[in-house]
């Protein structure tokens, strides 16, 4: 058992989160026949939900740990982008979305039937280059005030100007978390730490037949990229921290895998507001592990809250 020592306080901390923003949408409902149109299950919705998806669910569970947040993206002119905006204010998350009316704002629609997802709808667009201009902008003017920066990227083209960000965000002594997308990581060049999954990595390294191999696959691409940090999230096998001094290998908390949906989200929310507080990398990570442990148990893209992840204000704080 590993003690993960004092109770870390968030309250103050600044994280400035940019990237791909999202409205993820639930349809639940009973399912108890066949569609005589086609051979599909017939879905009586019975309700629905709504949920703060992509970036603005890593700025939803970076304020969930009590840090001050600001979000920035672009979204369309339209109901879903309202609805993104109302929830965020809803949260206390500063936002600073770009509007563009020739987008759509990027919606997930999940069917849900008998606690299993049977269909996801997808309604999306790339931004265009004005409006990324403007956010650009907006980024530099809300820069010196944040403490830790997070750039969430989903590949729905919001951070097409990553590699700029990353300069002005180094060039003012900010750290950078960077969840990357695609096979491209050249463009994180110079973050401070990159959070990707374990097919994500694979997609970039290639393939390993040992832990070893791994290391050396993970320790090259954090070189490569001149990153402090490559932290890759494996599911069920935990999560390892690559760094100049090591490797550090975290074994996975999850009791339960009710769905792993916006997990990463968790993980480099909380790693944020954890390096902004004034945890090591090591701290930091097993915070973060703690965090995954748990969201993941929810439905959904879903928050880890104070009492869920520190305990009791006095309480045994251990994993």
């Amino acid at each position: 058992m590993t003690v993960l020592g004092p109770r870390p306080d968030p309250t103050g901390v600044r994280i400035l989160v940019v990237g791909d923003v999202m409205l993820d949408r639930y349809w639940f409902g009973d399912v108890s026949r066949i569609s005589p149109e086609a051979p599909v299950p017939v879905v009586k919705v019975e309700r629905s939900d709504e949920r703060l998806g992509g970036a603005a669910n890593v700025a939803r569970n970076a304020r969930a740990l009590g840090a001050q947040v600001d979000l920035l993206a672009v979204v369309g002119d339209d109901e879903a982008g309202t609805t993104i905006e109302r929830m965020l204010a809803a949260e206390g998350i500063g936002s600073g979305l770009q509007r563009d009316g020739a987008v759509t704002t990027t919606v997930k629609l999940r069917v849900i039937g008998r606690q299993q997802q049977l269909l996801r709808i997808d309604f999306e667009t790339e931004p265009g280059q004005q409006a990324l201009l403007s956010k650009q902008a907006d980024f530099e003017r809300r820069l010196p005030d944040a403490d830790v920066v997070i750039l969430s990227d989903y590949g729905k083209g919001g951070l097409k100007h990553v590699a700029e960000l990353i300069e002005l965000a180094r060039r003012a002594a900010k750290p950078v978390l960077v969840d990357p997308k695609g096979d491209d990581y050249e463009r994180y060049r110079g973050a401070t730490i990159l959070t990707p999954n374990r097919s994500e990595f694979r997609e970039v390294a290639g393939r390993w037949s040992s832990e070893a191999e791994l290391t050396d696959k993970a320790q090259q691409l954090r070189r490569d990229l001149a990153l402090e940090a490559l932290l890759v999230t494996r599911s069920e096998e935990g999560m390892s921290l690559f760094r100049d001094d090591g490797t550090l290998h975290v074994p996975t908390l999850a009791q339960e895998v009710y769905d792993v949906s916006g997990a990463g989200d968790t993980v480099i929310a909380t790693l944020g507001v954890m390096l902004a507080a004034g945890q090591t990398f090591e701290g930091s990570v097993r915070w973060a592990n703690r965090a995954a442990g748990i969201v993941v148990g929810k439905l959904g893209t879903a928050v880890v809250h104070p009492e869920e992840l520190f305990g009791p204000p006095d309480g045994p704080r251990s994993h």
